[in-house]
């Protein structure tokens, strides 16, 4: 697993795509910009985001275009909001080919709502998600005692 930081710029690049496809997906009702979105998804999660799709085509195309960025990110929870986007394109990739078309609408338009987010303002719901969650685990690390 590569822990390289990531510029943030190719981030928001990644959730605008992102954002294109699931409107896609919702304005024409077809499971297969979803399915699309889906393997993105998982190639970003097993790979890293740089090894995404996304993440080439910016790292080929834009950043050359671009300055140095301010400041580089972790890229680990980018990562984990990889897996959740994940988690809801399947979910919606289910309801889509099982006729739950609610489900199908539902699961993308919340994936849709968090790209669209990100694309725009910066705000990575995913990655907030993931360090809410690290803030609030225990520590691994067993407590000393004094006698």
């Amino acid at each position: 697993m590569s822990t390289s930081k990531v510029d943030p710029r190719g981030l928001r690049f990644a959730a605008a795509l992102t954002t294109i496809v699931l409107a896609a997906t919702l304005v024409t009702g077809s499971p297969w910009p979803l399915a699309f979105q889906a393997v993105v998804f998982a190639v970003s999660v097993a790979f890293g985001v740089q090894a995404s799709p996304y993440g080439t085509v910016f790292k080929r195309f834009v950043r050359p275009r671009l300055g140095p960025p301010a400041e580089l990110e972790d890229p680990r929870p980018p990562r984990f909001a990889q897996l959740v986007g994940l988690v809801f394109a399947l979910a919606g990739l289910a309801g889509y080919l099982t006729g739950a078309t609610v489900v199908g609408v539902v699961a993308t338009a919340l994936a849709l709502v968090a790209a669209f987010v990100n694309a725009a303002v910066g705000l990575c719901l995913g990655c907030e998600a993931y360090l809410l969650f690290h803030r609030i685990r225990p520590s691994r690390t067993p407590a000393t005692t004094t006698t």
